[in-house]
């Protein structure tokens, strides 16, 4: 093989390798809480999404590797890399988490109690309702963070999609940041870590653990090479977060339902990129 694919090749493999081990730790950690009577008796959110982690970039290099003969355009890149990892993150919980037993999917908000027709719509009405009037106030709170922040530290963090005039990159960043990622990254962060946590050490305490883990992940995406411009950007990255994570917690907890969150998830992320969309110049003819 040649250098430019055995690089990413033995890259994909290693990872893959190393969120097997992570995932044998979580087992392992599921059966102690287990045989000691813990409140919540699976593995740690942290572990287990390391090993998602893992899987999700091992697994990204490999299916890039493959469709890279193909010429894959950078916009179903992008999709693929998203559906990469969301596949990785849902297959994580669902192995290591419902297949331990420690938590079941209706624990995680996926369905409410049995309940007839009209009252399941009403609430899933209601569950949407609550996400999408929240989306913009949330979005306002984070947006000033940003402001002060970039002023006070003199650092602007590049956009976390691509925006451009080209309609299938923009398509494709809506799909990224309104469908996929919202759908596994609540699954996970609410759904799964702010359960679990809420039956280890409370409600108040999961939402605020759910919301620090939250933006500290989103951090690892901030690095842009010199240490001084990076800091700056991982404090903006983190503190932007936090209080978006503060919401979908409380609005999880609150509702007791996956779907509110995800509505929440959704419309935070797709509001920016309708604006640019709405903002970008009509194109003038030849």
């Amino acid at each position: 093989m040649r250098q430019p694919v055995v690089t990413p090749f033995l890259f994909g493999v290693g990872m893959v390798v190393l969120a097997l081990g992570l995932g044998a730790a979580a087992v392992s950690q599921a059966s102690r809480r287990r045989a000691a009577g813990a409140a919540y008796a699976g593995p740690s959110p942290v572990l287990v999404f390391a090993a998602a982690a893992a899987a999700g970039l091992g697994c990204q290099a490999l299916v890039l590797l493959l469709a890279g003969g193909s010429g894959l355009s950078d916009p179903a890149a992008l999709v693929v890399s998203s559906t990469t990892m969301a596949t990785c993150a849902i297959a994580a919980v669902a192995i290591l988490v419902v297949g331990a037993g420690a938590l079941r999917w209706r624990d995680m908000g996926i369905s409410r109690p049995a309940a007839s027709g009209s009252a399941a719509l009403g609430a899933a009405l209601g569950d949407i309702a609550w996400g999408a009037a929240l989306a913009l106030p949330t979005l306002f709170v984070a947006g000033l963070i940003a402001v002060v922040l970039v002023g006070l530290l003199g650092v602007t963090p590049d956009p976390v999609l691509p925006l451009s005039p080209d309609p299938a990159v923009l398509l494709a960043s809506l799909v990224a940041a309104a469908v996929i990622a919202p759908a596994w990254e609540e699954l996970f962060f609410r759904g799964f870590a702010t359960t679990a946590w809420a039956r280890a050490a409370g409600a108040p305490a999961a939402i605020v653990r759910g919301a620090v883990f939250f933006a500290l992940v989103h951090v690892i995406t901030t690095w842009q090479g010199d240490a001084a411009p990076a800091a700056g950007i991982a404090v903006i990255a983190f503190s932007v977060r936090l209080p978006v994570g503060l919401v979908l917690g409380w609005l999880f907890l609150r509702r007791r339902s996956l779907l509110a969150a995800i509505a929440l998830h959704a419309t935070y992320n797709a509001l920016p990129i309708l604006l640019y969309v709405a903002a970008a110049p009509a194109p003038t003819g030849p």
